[in-house]
């Protein structure tokens, strides 16, 4: 939201539509309770609770451990491929601190309804100037479309392989011919924003997010590198649920994994659940009784991966507590923006 800058100017006043705003999100907050209740109600439909009971209580903490501490060099990874295109377009700040913001943005997906909340808040935290956080806005959505188209990859290879069992090579082969798919396309978008910026509204929030992403024109193999680099981060991924798996027993083929994590990670997108919670578990269960894998086995498996995103999440939790306060300077095109105590003070925000 844009804001007023200095002490002169009086504050905006309050959009007709203000009013309902509140309400609206309310609805929306409730829907997504329903839709949660209702997708778990779905799936726990035909479980067996003695039987998962027991599959809980026999749990090889030691699996999940490994699967816990794979999950936080995950995130480790992702936040160096976020830092790999927020600096070129001016943040100065230690990768020790795109860690820090990236762990706190996954804090507050699972606080705030939607995982966008966590993208608004890892913008807000990375600078401390309106300008700065338009910017970082931008890097966090380079980073989140490097993320999926990965995952589309990824989970497109793996079904194509694992439907026509496929050896490794022509795996490999299929998987790159998808990736060139991706990345040609890809260079050509950021190879010509100033050309789309054209054809986009006028509107200046609009213009400005194209306007941030002008740096990628200049150097389009930030965003070609960023993809490539996403699929370590979603094959890492789908060998954390791998792990976890294991941890009660399950052993199946790493190929599947890598088809369908990225599956259910793409449907948890989708703003019908709080969290994921229903279409992590329904998902997963669907998708593993071809391989003769009961709905309790995988339900587990799907409550155990998201125990592991809620300890990720507060190891991020604790982060935010460590530091409150927002990175300090933004630099653009070296010219050094250091903003004085008064200079594009935010109205509202996380602290």
């Amino acid at each position: 939201m844009p804001e007023l800058p200095g002490r002169s100017a009086p504050p905006a006043p309050e959009p007709a539509h203000g009013s309902t705003g509140r309400p609206r999100r309310a609805v929306g907050m409730l829907l997504r309770i329903a839709g949660t209740v209702a997708l778990m109600a779905l799936t726990l439909r035909n479980v067996d609770w003695p039987r998962l009971l027991e599959l809980f209580e026999t749990v090889d903490w030691r699996w999940w451990g490994a699967g816990l501490g794979l999950g936080l060099v995950v995130q480790c990874l992702a936040a160096i491929r976020w830092a790999a295109l927020a600096r070129p377009i001016g943040f100065r700040e230690p990768m020790t601190v795109f860690i820090r913001r990236f762990f706190e943005g996954q804090f507050f997906s699972l606080c705030l309804p939607t995982s966008i909340g966590g993208d608004v808040v890892k913008a807000y935290r990375l600078s401390a100037t309106t300008r700065g956080r338009v910017l970082a806005g931008c890097t966090v959505l380079a980073d989140r479309l490097a993320g999926l188209s990965a995952l589309g990859v990824i989970a497109i290879t793996a079904l194509i392989s694992n439907q026509a069992s496929l050896p490794l090579l022509p795996a490999l082969l299929v998987g790159a011919g998808l990736l060139v798919a991706v990345l040609l396309p890809a260079r050509l978008i950021v190879g010509h924003l100033d050309a789309l910026a054209k054809f986009l509204p006028s509107n200046p929030a609009v213009q400005g997010v194209v306007a941030g992403l002008l740096p990628y024109q200049q150097r389009p193999g930030l965003i070609l590198s960023a993809i490539v680099w996403s699929l370590f981060v979603q094959m890492g991924g789908a060998l954390v649920v791998d792990v976890v798996g294991k941890s009660i027993g399950t052993d199946l083929p790493v190929s599947f994994w890598f088809a369908a994590v990225p599956l259910v990670a793409l449907a948890m997108v989708l703003p019908i659940s709080i969290s994921g919670v229903g279409i992590r578990e329904g998902g997963l269960a669907v998708l593993l009784a071809p391989y003769g894998v009961p709905p309790e086995k995988a339900v587990a498996i799907g409550l155990l991966w998201f125990l592991v995103t809620i300890v990720c999440g507060l190891v991020g939790g604790v982060m935010f507590l460590a530091d409150r306060h927002p990175s300090p300077a933004f630099d653009a095109g070296g010219r050094g923006l250091s903003p004085s105590p008064n200079a594009d003070a935010p109205a509202t925000g996380v602290r």
